[in-house]
């Protein structure tokens, strides 16, 4: 096991390359496995996930090959196997084999997702989606078996825009006989991402990036290329980050428009942005403005980036307050703050942050992906000396970022425990 032990308190100044989308990575890979060919995707961060899910394409009998930030993946002789327990539960995208070995073989055997536990995060959208295609689903000891003499395309309602629902019913759409309309869908630039790369394979998809999306099934997916999208969660973090201590942060190869939920946040707070075409500028502002913020589904502010955000909350002067609206345990991060100096108090969903306060740093944990990165965001501005455990939350989503972090004078280290 190890911890990341960080020197705090000191401004930081240089360039942060961002590095590709972790939410679209980890569904382009097993989107991979549709293609009847070759497909090669570039652009992929070299974080945890991908590994674990290269696990399950190798136990799939496809071949991969890894070259820098490129996989390359041969599906012609695919096998339909039943994914275990101790690969799926690494990670939440296990769920998207479902999606995909369903609309491949019209039968899938798959043990019941992991991930963080950031509150109940249930997969019936996702598993009506499949039914209504035709499909029948049998669950036995965390083990979901799915089935269908064929898929036959129909219209489909999320009650709620799921970004991963919106995902895997492409995936069991995109070879089903007929059209299939996803009602309501997920608007997310990694929804568009996904949906590009099927059209690249052969696929008929319109309207992904709008709440509408069409899916024409077709016989036969080829050979085809993409690239993962920028990573606007990773970006924001350091734009959070940026604003706290940048002397200045140039955050470099993003898509800004991705991002405006959080830049209008930000601006909104006083703080100062340079937005370029690929990158943005942040320094540390005099003074930091309370603000509220209230998560909200692709274009709002996205519940990934306020965990991180509510670092920043709590050196702005005045009374903030944080509602989140999509996840249930979202406030991992708070009673490791308080003890750190923060003065929050969280009443269900709501977190009520009163600042401006010093932070010192503590011996803390890391209690899923995002409440890791907004740790390590405290431990930078904190006085003293901080030490996150349970890093592999981390490293789940963040490529490199203990020495992305030394590159602009971060004092940050990884020690075995």
């Amino acid at each position: 096991m190890k911890k990341i032990v960080i020197e705090g308190n000191q401004l930081l100044s240089g360039t942060i390359k961002i590095s590709g989308a972790k939410n679209s990575a980890v569904a382009l890979i097993p989107a991979a496995i549709l293609s009847d060919e070759i497909t090669t995707i570039l652009n992929v961060p070299n974080i945890s996930d991908k590994g674990a899910l290269v696990d399950i394409i190798k136990l799939l009998n496809c071949t991969v090959k890894e070259s820098e930030d490129t996989l390359t993946i041969d599906s012609r002789d695919c096998k339909n196997k039943c994914i275990p327990s101790e690969l799926s539960s690494k990670l939440r995208a296990s769920y998207y084999f479902m999606g995909v070995l369903l609309s491949k073989f019209k039968k899938v055997e798959v043990y019941y997702p992991g991930g963080c536990n950031i509150g109940a995060r249930q997969i019936d959208f996702h598993l009506k989606g499949f039914e209504s295609l035709g499909a029948t689903i049998l669950m036995e000891d965390d083990k979901f078996t799915i089935t269908a003499e064929e898929l036959i395309g129909t219209p489909i309602f999320l009650d709620f825009p799921s970004v991963g629902a919106t995902k895997n019913l492409m995936f069991a759409a995109v070879k089903a006989k007929g059209i299939t309309t996803i009602n309501n869908a997920a608007k997310e630039p990694e929804v568009v991402n996904v949906a590009t790369f099927l059209n690249n394979m052969g696929a008929k998809i319109i309207g992904a990036g709008t709440n509408k999306i069409t899916i024409e099934g077709v016989d036969h997916l080829g050979s085809a290329i993409i690239e993962v999208i920028p990573d606007r969660i990773e970006a924001a973090t350091y734009l959070t980050l940026g604003a706290l201590i940048g002397d200045p942060i140039k955050i470099d190869n993003i898509i800004p428009e991705h991002l405006e939920g959080l830049t209008d946040k930000l601006e909104e707070a006083g703080v100062n942005l340079v937005i370029g075409k690929k990158d943005i500028t942040v320094s540390k502002p005099d003074y930091i403005k309370a603000v509220n913020v209230k998560t909200l589904v692709y274009p709002g502010f996205v519940t990934d980036m306020a965990q991180p955000f509510s670092v920043l909350m709590t050196q702005a002067t005045g009374k903030s307050f944080l509602e989140e609206t999509i996840h249930q345990n979202r406030m991992g991060q708070c009673l490791y703050l308080n003890n750190m100096g923060a003065n929050i108090h969280v009443d269900g969903q709501i977190a009520f942050i009163e600042g401006p306060t010093k932070l010192k740093g503590q011996k803390v944990v890391a209690t899923d992906l995002r409440a890791g990165a907004s740790l390590i965001v405290a431990g930078l501005i904190a006085e003293g000396t901080t030490e996150i455990t349970e890093i592999d939350h981390i490293l789940r989503g963040y490529e490199n970022i203990e020495q992305k972090l030394i590159n602009v004078g971060a004092k940050i280290r990884t020690e075995d425990i």
